[in-house]
């Protein structure tokens, strides 16, 4: 047992229902010291732990008390002659392979770490562990399996109330044992191919009303091993697969801001974005960014949400379909059920950067880090005569950490840490310029402008300037840089470099 927690009290409900307890090392010495009778398995297997503790349980006496079947009289009767006793419930947790893998996976960079030298590593690959689980699960008609510590109480109620568990509880344990080991051979697997196969197991899907549209099915699946669930659903009718896609982007977005900042989201895109000292005055500058598109709208953001934001909500009948904030007051939850049909979300505060982003392709899957690179003042090259004031940096860096959340080709205008006018999803960039600077209007005077890859031409740079815009940040890197900075330079806008892209697709 590599995780004791739990485990002392969960044997002395064993014992005292009359199960004689049989252990390893380390666990009968946890429970010698709570006074607690247990056996040691030596005792059974009438053979010593050998190999440096490699081999323990692989015995017949130990599987096959685990694997002959009780409703077969033939096989009582071998397991009698042969002087197997019954094992009814089998409880494991098994080595810490995934914690030390992550410590050895960072401390090389995130580079694949060399599984064949890491001694600790093969010494924490369990053997006997899977086995008894997975023996136990097959035989779960009349085995009890215990592979999470998270179990124990449901397991140790039943028994307390009736001496045994429910058909319903051993079948539910058993195929908890099945993806709880194929997480941790596909984690090997991993680590033994340095990265060339991923570990990476689905669980627990589970059905939603459609997918894309209503004629196409609609699951979603937890990776195992992973925050299982990011979210409580405080009230609303049950997520659709695109309410989950657009809440996925939308908490993203939220979560990479510092300052109080509030998020409309249609479609995976930002309609808008505003930071502010006050999260209410953020979610106002953010939903007057652009009204016509905050219909049907999935709003997030990043501070607890008080009455007055939900009041704004009720006040002026947004149609909200998705809601995230970190915490409601009440207040605020009480308003939100004049609206019951509004999804309200509490979110919990998921490092991204310990998440990779999996999506499907050609029957694949397509795996990368998320983007997490933030970009600061210091990062910044300017490329113009015209140098950007300490508030045009300010917003500059606003913008840029919108548009990286934007699909490309993604255009953001700002002012004043709110995002006035956003174009996106564009096959060209002029487009979005012409885009996000009709959304702007008048707002386009004087506003900063962020573009998510470089400029092919300077065309988007004068497209800008006729709107107003008045500095410009962008990554750099076209074979035509010279040229797009020298009109920048003709047109007396600010432009500086982030030497960093932000697509995404």
């Amino acid at each position: 047992m590599s995780e004791k927690t739990g485990i002392v009290d969960f044997a002395r409900v064993l014992s005292s229902a009359g199960y004689e307890i049989v252990s390893t090392g380390g666990t009968q010495r946890a429970l010698e010291q709570a006074k607690i009778p247990v056996t040691h398995i030596e005792k059974i297997t009438q053979f010593p732990e050998c190999f440096g503790g490699r081999l323990k349980t692989i015995h017949p006496l130990v599987a096959g008390g685990v694997l002959f079947k009780r409703e077969n009289e033939e096989q009582q009767k071998e397991a009698k002659t042969l002087g197997i006793q019954p094992i009814d419930i089998v409880v494991v947790n098994l080595y810490p392979f995934e914690e030390a893998y992550k410590k050895a996976m960072s401390g090389s960079q995130n580079s694949p770490c060399d599984f064949a030298q890491d001694k600790q590593l093969i010494e924490l690959i369990d053997i006997g562990g899977p086995t008894l689980l997975r023996s136990a699960a097959k035989n779960h008609l009349s085995v009890t399996v215990v592979c999470d510590p998270g179990d124990y109480l449901r397991v140790m109620e039943q028994i307390e109330k009736t001496g045994t568990t429910t058909m319903e509880l051993r079948s539910e344990l058993a195929a908890k044992v099945f993806t709880h080991t194929a997480a941790y051979d596909a984690l090997i697997a991993e680590a033994l191919s340095r990265g060339l196969s991923a570990g990476v197991v689905l669980e627990r899907g589970r059905m939603l009303r459609y997918g894309e549209n209503p004629h196409q099915k609609g699951m979603f699946y937890p990776i195992f091993g992973r925050p299982a669930q990011w979210w409580k659903q405080l009230q609303g009718k049950e997520l659709s697969y695109l309410n989950i896609l657009d809440s996925d982007a939308a908490w993203r977005m939220a979560m990479d801001f510092e300052k109080p900042t509030a998020v409309f989201v249609k479609h995976a895109n930002p309609s808008g974005i505003a930071s502010h000292e006050r999260i209410e005055e953020a979610f106002q500058l953010a939903y007057d960014t652009d009204r016509l598109s905050a219909f049907g709208v999935i709003i997030a953001i990043n501070r607890p949400c008080t009455g007055l934001v939900a009041k704004k909500i009720i006040d002026q009948k947004i149609f909200t379909e998705v809601f995230l904030a970190p915490s409601f007051e009440n207040e605020a939850l009480d308003l939100l059920k004049q609206k019951p049909n509004i999804r309200v979300l509490e979110m919990d505060h998921v490092r991204f950067s310990d998440v990779p982003v999996y999506r499907s392709a050609f029957g694949g899957m397509l795996v990368q880090d998320e983007d997490t690179r933030t970009v600061t003042e210091s990062d910044l090259t300017c490329v113009t005569d015209r140098k950007p004031t300490p508030e045009q940096v300010e917003d500059l860096l606003f913008a840029w950490k919108a548009v990286k959340h934007a699909k490309s080709n993604a255009i953001v205008l700002a002012k004043r840490q709110v995002t006035v006018g956003i174009g996106c999803g564009q096959t060209n960039r002029v487009d979005s310029t012409w885009i996000a600077a009709k959304r702007a209007g008048v707002n386009a005077q004087d506003a900063v402008m962020a573009s998510d890859a470089f400029f092919p031409f300077p065309d988007a740079v004068e497209e800008a300037a006729k709107h107003g815009v008045a500095a410009i940040i962008q990554p750099g890197g076209s074979i035509r840089d010279k040229e797009v900075f020298a009109r920048a330079n003709e047109l007396g806008l600010v432009m500086v470099l982030t030497g960093v892209r932000g697509f995404r697709h």
